[in-house]
């Protein structure tokens, strides 16, 4: 397989995995996509200095992660309000009860409600926390995986997801939000 078909392959494979990791990560939809762009451009220059890429999902995770790293170093995480203008939740938002069943609706915002939660919660966190919290439960990383985008041990990895997991517990609990599930 030539260098070429391999990055095929690996943008036709991973391209969207990343844009939702960075999309979660940044809440913010241009920026997530041209990050996930300069993703691409940076491991498609690794591939063409003939450095051989055994893992093209962990180095693309790498590449993100620092990517975004230099995005939160260059400005604050957005307000809640405006993470709900950007989630499309609005006072106008509610004047579609009517569209559904009310249960169904009601259960609707509930989620969203939730989810809101839990993003909040998220960004009370260790960056360390968050990062391997959603390395993990967002998009689905083993702890194998997790370990060789970050460049530590299993070990370290699994701790830190232990510990990044009770810390969220307590955040939520402290919050009101102790109904909200953590698998």
């Amino acid at each position: 397989m030539t260098v070429e078909d391999a990055f095929n392959k690996a943008y036709d494979d991973y391209a969207d995995a990343l844009f939702r990791h960075c999309m979660f990560r940044l809440s913010h939809r241009e920026r997530a996509l041209e990050l996930v762009q300069d993703t691409f451009m940076k491991a498609w220059d690794t591939a063409q200095k003939g450095e051989g890429v055994k893992n093209w999902r962990a180095l693309l995770y790498r590449y993100l992660n620092n990517l975004i790293v230099d995005e939160y170093r260059k400005k604050k995480q957005s307000s809640l309000e405006h993470l709900l203008e950007q989630d499309g939740v609005s006072e106008d938002s509610f004047d579609e009860l009517n569209a559904g069943s009310l249960s169904a609706e009601i259960d609707r915002l509930d989620t969203e409600l939730s989810a809101i939660a839990l993003h909040n919660a998220l960004g009370q966190l260790k960056d360390n926390y968050k990062k391997v919290l959603i390395l993990r439960y967002i998009d689905g990383l083993r702890v194998k995986e997790i370990a060789h985008i970050l460049q530590e041990s299993q070990n370290v990895v699994s701790v830190r997801i232990n510990r990044a997991l009770q810390s969220l517990k307590k955040i939520l609990q402290e919050s009101g939000h102790a109904q909200i599930q953590l698998t």
